[in-house]
């Protein structure tokens, strides 16, 4: 049976160094998956490779399959920019273009070949809907994009990505550099989204996991050391690195 979306003995290698071993993960639709685990673990290396950002790494070699609707992403012909358009990232820290609001959302669907500005003003407006700002920015949409705090920054960065449509969404730690009254936001966004998108996220943060995930994946020394249900894993897991790991024993 194909695998809408996951991966199947997916082994990614820094020159010598394996980062990641022959991890096979199945993520939902409409449903969002934390990846957890120590730093160092690999847990970042994976989530990059689902949409081939880590070719973008010298030295790096990724082996195994990642399947997408049938089709093998890792095949050499893979078309990466349509890909990225599929598979959209949020990283770590809001990286907004130093362009306006506006031309930050616009900006991908005018590299598709999108001109006229009346489609260009409705993937504005409904990709920040979608990322629950427009209310904040609509009377400042050609202000800089710097201007913005830095919570409203990340949630534009997430805007940025919805307005190529994706089918899945990659967070990195996107929370990480926020105050809470801005993560709230963050995760409240990820919930909404998560009802018309396969979404997995990195995440340090243990009760950040367990508010917003479906799924989740614990990672160690580049394994995939155990993978179900958010709840079962933070209640009762199976495995006993997982359960020292939640209880902050190490890591």
């Amino acid at each position: 049976m194909a695998i809408p979306f996951g991966t199947e003995q997916l082994s990614i290698y820094y020159g010598h160094f394996q980062a990641v071993k022959q991890i096979s993960l199945t993520f939902p639709e409409s449903s969002v998956t934390a990846l957890i685990g120590p730093s160092g673990c690999g847990k970042s290396t994976f989530l990059r490779s689902l949409n081939r950002m880590n070719d973008e790494i010298a030295g790096s070699r990724t082996e195994g399959h990642i399947w997408m609707d049938g089709n093998d992403l890792n095949e050499p012909g893979t078309d990466v920019i349509k890909l990225r358009q599929k598979i959209g990232m949020v990283w770590q820290k809001p990286n907004p273009f130093h362009k306006s609001i506006y031309n930050n959302i616009a900006f991908g669907p005018r590299y598709r070949g999108t001109k006229s500005k009346k489609a260009l003003d409705e993937i504005v407006e409904k990709s920040l809907r979608r990322a629950a700002l427009w209310d904040e920015v609509k009377d400042r949409l050609h202000d800089s994009a710097l201007a913005l705090s830095g919570g409203q920054q990340q949630r534009l960065c997430i805007a940025r990505a919805l307005s190529v449509d994706p089918q899945i969404l990659l967070l990195d730690e996107p929370a990480s550099a926020l105050d809470p009254v801005s993560t709230g936001k963050v995760e409240e966004l990820i919930s909404e989204l998560k009802q018309e998108l396969r979404i997995v996220i990195v995440t340090h943060n243990m009760q950040q996991a367990a508010r917003i995930s479906d799924y989740t994946a614990y990672f160690y020394l580049g394994s995939l050391v155990e993978h179900g249900d958010t709840e079962h894993i933070f209640t009762n897991p199976d495995n006993r690195l997982t359960q020292e790991y939640i209880m902050g024993r190490f890591g």
